[in-house]
């Protein structure tokens, strides 16, 4: 009775901190030269990411930041696809939005930001624009797990925490440039608790685990393991012994 009470607890609390979490931040750059929605677009995608991606108010303050109170319109990664739909510029679903007027149905319209705000404007306007930058890096050094969390925290921030199927993208972007089958993640099986938690503290709960792969252990008298993403094929999860050396994935300092 105390351990199904034990485990109901410890489900409850999985479900609410999931409700809370929230990411890695993307790192904006503002661009202070004056092109088209499509000549800006390129320009980050070549240099950076994309045009500014905005999925929630965490973004939207440092999108704000980013341009440090900039008075002018700058673009950002929205555009028209339809009489009906906006997109981002990597074809991102609209999850959040902050229009200071209410769009026309004008399918040759953009978006712009001024003072926090958007409007639409025509695509073809030339003006400053903000990309965006991937928090992530493969770090291609074969290391045991423990020791790759003590490199990412010394060179950088941390080793990556997936917690959603965006940063799972992120990860599947870097990950084919690895000289390993396998690339380790943050992720850990903590005993006492019976969970995989992220290194830093958070509950996994965006999964990617390969089929057939034994999730739960029912004891822990073994060798600690840890979570490696494949770095071919689905690039499923798997758990591997800690001991393992493999390459590693790390999230970056903001200044890199």
């Amino acid at each position: 009775m105390k351990k199904m009470a034990q485990t109901l607890y410890f489900s409850l609390l999985v479900i609410a901190l999931c409700s809370l979490s929230e990411g890695i931040q993307r790192r904006y750059h503002y661009i202070n030269i004056e092109k088209t929605w499509t000549e800006a677009q390129r320009y980050c995608r070549e240099k950076y990411t994309d045009l500014a991606t905005v999925n929630n108010i965490n973004d939207m303050n440092e999108l704000k930041k980013t341009v440090n109170n900039n008075l002018e319109f700058v673009w950002i990664g929205l555009k028209r696809t339809d009489v009906f739909t906006w997109k981002w510029s990597l074809g991102d679903p609209v999850k959040y939005l902050n229009w200071e007027t209410e769009p026309s149905t004008d399918t040759n319209n953009c978006a712009v930001m001024r003072n926090g705000k958007w409007r639409q404007q025509k695509c073809i306007d030339k003006l400053g624009f903000i990309c965006y930058n991937d928090e992530l890096i493969l770090i291609q050094k074969n290391l045991s797990w423990t020791e790759a969390v003590r490199y990412c925290r010394e060179n950088h921030v941390d080793l990556v925490s997936v917690d959603s199927e965006k940063i799972q993208l992120w990860v599947t972007s870097v990950v084919h440039q690895a000289w390993t089958a396998e690339v380790w993640l943050g992720l850990h099986y903590y005993c006492l608790m019976n969970l995989w938690i992220w290194v830093r503290g958070e509950v996994v709960c965006y999964q990617n685990w390969a089929p057939g792969v034994q999730i739960q252990l029912n004891h822990c008298s073994g060798e600690h393991r840890a979570g490696a993403v494949q770095s071919g094929g689905d690039h499923k999860w798997i758990s591997l012994p800690r001991s393992q050396e493999l390459n590693f994935i790390c999230t970056r300092n903001k200044e890199n």
